[in-house]
């Protein structure tokens, strides 16, 4: 009933708002195009155009006709490509997770314009973890690769990694706060009144861990890196923060370095990917990386 010609002839004379322009653009007669259309909404039953003397318009129900066969026309005419691809075993979907701590929105959006130039017709899907998440979503859940799994060995045999820095750690509090006036190294009595400010482990499957707490300290958790900063340059707890993150905020005062008497060692911070399922897609990441590429400068820049 709805053929490929029928869909092509409705598409043209919904573009063009004429019969005649239509059998132009077709090289048909206007009697044939006219056909054809009385014929397609004599099949759906329902009016598709709104005929004058003068033009043509589209109902609502030709309306939501249209716009539903543009996209099934547009699905048509890449179909060749998409075969190619698939053919050469470029993965339909790659989903990918991204440490917390090496997210940025920017960094992302600038990585899919990479990958989406390079595989047009591969269905991309980013996530956000925190710590263990990472790699609970690696071997528990339905993911491609990852940027930032912690640790530089494997949890599992199928899954691969290759090291990529280390996040390095400084302890900072706001100006306002009751220990930035403090000389010396802070003692685990005099940070213990305060919170400690911490994102929350987003692992189901594997065991959380906690980033930085003492013994007995009052502990607030957030979703989130960026909230956690807020929270330190609102003096509402102390802890550790990223020092490619927070390094601005101390060049302008905005927060203040203090020296603790445990310091948090780097973070060591690795890709993963699975073998088993590795592709085209999976490949292009791991070079991206390896070969510094300016789409991924962020992310090496985060770590040393």
């Amino acid at each position: 009933m709805l053929d490929y010609e029928m869909i092509r002839t409705f598409i043209t004379v919904a573009e063009c708002k004429s019969f005649s322009r239509a059998a132009k653009v077709l090289h048909r007669t206007s009697a044939a195009i006219s056909y054809r259309i009385k014929l397609l909404e004599e099949n759906v039953g329902v009016l598709l155009f709104n005929r004058s003397t003068r033009s043509i318009e589209l109902t609502p129900a030709g309306e939501y006709l249209f716009t539903r066969y543009q996209q099934l026309k547009d699905w048509v005419d890449t179909i060749p490509e998409e075969l190619q691809q698939v053919c050469s075993g470029v993965e339909q979907n790659v989903n990918i997770v991204i440490n917390n701590l090496l997210y940025d929105s920017t960094a992302v959006a600038n990585l899919l314009v990479s990958l989406s130039a390079k595989f047009p017709f591969t269905h991309f899907h980013i996530s956000r973890h925190v710590y263990m998440g990472v790699w609970d979503a690696m071997i528990s859940e339905d993911y491609h690769f990852a940027i930032g799994v912690t640790g530089v060995e494997s949890l599992v045999n199928d899954i691969s990694v290759h090291f990529l820095g280390d996040i390095n750690w400084i302890f900072v509090v706001s100006p306002h706060h009751p220990l930035a006036s403090v000389d010396g190294v802070l003692r685990e009595d005099q940070l213990r009144p305060y919170p400690a400010i911490n994102v929350d482990d987003t692992a189901h499957h594997l065991p959380k861990r906690t980033a930085w707490l003492l013994t007995r300290q009052h502990e607030i958790k957030v979703p989130d890196l960026h909230t956690k900063l807020e929270c330190h340059l609102n003096g509402v707890g102390v802890g550790f923060l990223p020092k490619n993150l927070c390094q601005p905020y101390i060049d302008s005062g905005r927060l203040i370095p203090k020296k603790v008497y445990r310091a948090r060692h780097g973070s060591p911070l690795s890709l993963a990917w699975n073998e088993s399922r590795k592709g085209p897609v999976v490949d292009y990441l791991i070079n991206l990386f390896k070969s510094e590429n300016p789409a991924v400068k962020y992310f090496l820049n985060a770590v040393s």
